[in-house]
């Protein structure tokens, strides 16, 4: 290559650089995120999506498919004068298509679909003389069918469908020999099929449909000998729609079509054909892959022949009079995707095959005379989008471990049936679910926590049932949640914040123990629990608070002296847990925090996180401390709790449940401690949280209530003190330590920094008591100071 060649060769490439850094910035708004690898330290035929040729160094190819950018299409695509495909379907364009896209004649494949284009097909398109493949469906494009496709002679694609264009389809369309496929369906076109069309003989695929085109079907178009999809429906045609008559003997011309060896599709829906399906059926080629046969008079049963269709990828018969059960034949058409039989007369069970479909993305069954109960062989099903058996005569309980299997649902319809026990814990595990209906049912218990995870949930739907028990805090984070009917079942307690503050569409009618939320719901304002009965009078509980106090300032004046003491040995010993304690593995507490997902976090403290969940075989919720063992200390943080309260049992302490010491998925370390949940959170929350609920609970919580709290904490810290066979040190005295159970009584918990006392419980083991109150050595000031910042009484009496 010479000098003059080099440089133009230069020039050139440069060029493309610069179309397609001007491409990106329209194409993306400018947002600096997109595309990271077209930036300027590597050569622009290695970023992504660009293919360039290997003789001129030219862009070739660029395929940006699938993003969500809403950008527009600059006038610099002209620039890219080598591309021969370019493919920006799916990126959510907007505007026109630039006139500049005509300067690229070499194109030969051009995918725009699936966005939101607007105006005119270009005519400079016809400078595209090498255009081969032409797709722009699913577009807003609108104008006439131009007349000059005609004159592209190399066209073999051309997919208009799904946009805005109106007028007629120009009869020069039949020019184009090379065609095997036309696209126009979904559009506002007038007028008669040209007879032209029928001079394609190559043409596979003629997609018509949802226009206004009337007239006959012209005779020639049945001339196309290599026709596989031929789908002219919901048009104003004669001689097309409308082929039956209602009678018994409508279907006898299926049986001719068994010549039909290459037929794909056979769409017959919307007509008026009755009589029964012909055993027959199952002679039709075993290339077929979509027989739609919905919105006519069909009567009779399923013949167990259309199992011999084994290439059917959608099978469709809704709204017709089919009666019987489903065909065992179903099982082996493996290939399966749609299967649409809603609104019939079917009876009996699902059967137990639907199972062997593993491809199947959406079965409707609703509207039947379906009986028995939901087959748990439908978790082999693992592609499945869209299960829907509304308004059957269904029973029994929803199996578990079957829905969880199917990780893509999006919509799940149960409803109007007589399905009884509890939803299945997991249900919150599918984090595409939309749609979730199961009303007027027979379910009962409660809502699990886990369902609060289910994050795309736009639409739930539990009216009419026997469920009871609170609505799960969890819900608060569904913020995609739009419709939600709880009415009429006996649901109680606090309407949790969040969701039920933004959602448009909501029902609660017929739960009347159920109070609190916004004032839009009209509910009654939820109150505290009754005082606890004391045995002490309030004036004892008073006496008794002031010489705790007393005591307590006494004993801080002694704390410098022993500070010189040596400070307690630490114990390296295991834990050691009662055989009264469950036993759980990773893989369940993993499970019942749903992969410990943030929308099960309740808190974290100095060593780990704290996450509700629920335990497979454990009724009430529970609390679990994870340790984060990268912290100091957070080892030695698990065995001093595990061996102080795997010792100990009070009202007043938070009851621990079992202790875990395991590796997880990825073979490290996993320590973690489950406890019994306590639903009212910490006293710090309670007290000092910007939460407008917790603000007026707060405000309602009288003196008496606060003086059993601390009341609580003494009993608490008395029975570690001289109550257990072995005295407990705590060292870690305040508010947030103090949790509340459903009926405001306290608990003192997290015990990582305990200490076991050995020994004579004498006056110096009181002031070592003192001492290991403090988290760490302090001078004498900041220890009083700190002390009595982290007693409860302060707070409570504030």
């Amino acid at each position: 290559m010479n000098l003059v060649s080099h440089w133009l060769c230069s020039e050139c490439s440069e060029t493309d650089k610069l179309a397609l850094l001007a491409l990106k910035e329209k194409l993306t708004n400018g947002v600096p995120d997109s595309l990271p690898s077209w930036n300027h330290s590597l050569h622009f035929c290695e970023w992504q999506g660009v293919e360039c040729g290997h003789r001129h160094i030219r862009v070739t190819g660029l395929h940006l498919q699938n993003q969500n950018w809403g950008g527009t299409l600059c006038p610099a695509l002209g620039n890219l004068t080598f591309l021969r495909s370019l493919n920006l379907s799916n990126i959510n364009l907007r505007d026109e298509i630039p006139r500049q896209i005509g300067r690229l004649k070499r194109l030969k494949f051009l995918d725009l679909s699936n966005n939101n284009l607007q105006g005119e097909v270009p005519i400079e398109l016809t400078n595209c003389s090498n255009l081969e493949v032409l797709t722009l469906l699913y577009n807003k494009l609108t104008g006439k069918v131009p007349t000059w496709f005609g004159s592209m002679v190399q066209l073999t694609k051309l997919k208009l469908g799904a946009n805005d264009l109106v007028g007629t389809i120009p009869p020069y369309l039949g020019n184009l020999s090379s065609l095997k496929l036309i696209s126009l369906s979904r559009n506002h076109l007038k007028g008669n099929i040209p007879h032209s069309l029928g001079r394609l003989s190559n043409l596979k695929g003629l997609y018509l449909g949802s226009n206004s085109l009337s007239g006959i079907v012209p005779p020639s178009l049945y001339n196309l000998s290599n026709i596989q999809t031929f789908a002219i429906g919901e048009n104003r045609l004669s001689g097309d729609n409308n082929f039956g008559s209602g009678k018994a003997n409508d279907l006898d011309f299926l049986s001719s079509l068994s010549n039909c060896t290459e037929l794909h599709t056979l769409w017959l829906d919307f007509n008026r054909f009755g009589g029964v399906l012909p055993d027959s059926i199952g002679n039709l080629s075993t290339h077929l892959s979509s027989l739609d046969m919905g919105s006519n008079q069909i009567s009779g049963m399923i013949p167990e022949g259309i199992g011999q269709l084994i290439g059917l990828s959608d099978f469709i018969l809704v709204d017709n009079f089919l009666e019987g059960t489903i065909p065992l034949s179903i099982g082996n058409l493996k290939n399966l995707v749609r299967l649409v039989l809603q609104q019939n007369k079917l009876s009996g069970n699902i059967p137990s095959v639907i199972g062997n479909l593993t491809v199947l993305s959406e079965l409707y069954l609703h509207t039947n005379k379906l009986e028995g109960s939901i087959p748990f062989t439908l978790r082999y099903c693992t592609r499945m989008q869209s299960f829907g058996v509304a308004l059957n005569n269904l029973s029994g309980d929803i199996p578990n471990q079957t829905f969880g299997h199917l990780k893509g649902l999006i919509n799940l319809d149960l409803s109007t049936n007589s399905l009884t026990g509890s939803i299945p814990s997991e249900f919150g595990t599918l984090k595409h679910l939309s749609l979730l209906d199961l009303y007027e049912n027979k379910f009962s218990g409660e809502i699990p926590l886990e369902l609060g995870a289910s994050s795309a949930l736009t639409e739930l739907a539990l009216q009419r049932n026997f469920f009871h028990g609170n609505i799960p805090l969890s819900f608060g984070t569904l913020r995609s949640l739009e419709i939600l009917d709880l009415s009429n079942n006996n649901f109680s307690g606090t309407i949790p914040r969040g969701v039920f503050s933004n959602v448009t569409k909501i029902s609660l009618v017929g739960n009347k123990d159920l109070c609190g939320g916004i004032p839009q719901l009209k509910l009654p304002a939820c109150t505290l629990p009754p005082l606890k009965k004391h045995k002490r009078s309030l004036q004892k509980k008073v006496i008794f608070i002031t010489v705790f106090g007393g005591v307590l300032i006494s004993v801080i004046g002694s704390i410098s002296i022993y500070y010189l003491r040596k400070r307690p040995n630490k114990s390296s010993s295991s834990p050691s847990l009662q055989n009264r304690h469950l036993r759980v593995s990773y893989g369940e507490l993993h499970e019942a925090t749903n992969g410990f997902s943030s929308s099960n976090l309740v808190g974290a403290g100095s060593f780990g996180s704290v996450y509700k969940g629920s335990l497979l075989h454990f009724e009430e919720p529970i609390a679990l401390k994870v340790l984060n063992l990268e912290k100091h200390g957070a080892s030695r943080s698990f065995i001093s709790e595990c061996k102080a309260l795997g010792k100990i049992k009070h009202r007043n302490l938070v009851k621990i449940l079992t202790c875990c010491s395991s590796v997880d998925y990825k073979g490290e370390d996993f320590k973690a401690i489950v406890y019994e949940f306590m639903p009212n959170g910490s006293l710090e929350s309670l007290l000092h949280s910007n939460d407008e609920e917790l603000g007026s609970r707060n405000a309602n919580l009288s003196f008496q209530h606060r003086l059993d709290i601390a009341l609580d904490v003494a009993n608490a810290l008395d029975y570690l003190h001289h109550g257990s066979e072995q005295p407990i040190v705590h060292c870690d005295i305040k508010p947030s330590n103090v949790l509340l159970d459903d009926h405001f009584v306290a608990h003192l918990g997290d015990f990582g920094l305990a200490r076991l006392l050995h020994g004579h419980w004498d006056i110096p083991a009181q002031i070592k008591l003192a001492y290991l109150q403090l988290k760490e050595p302090l001078d004498m000031f900041l220890q009083v100071k700190y002390l009595l910042s982290l007693t409860v009484l302060p707070a409570l009496l504030n």
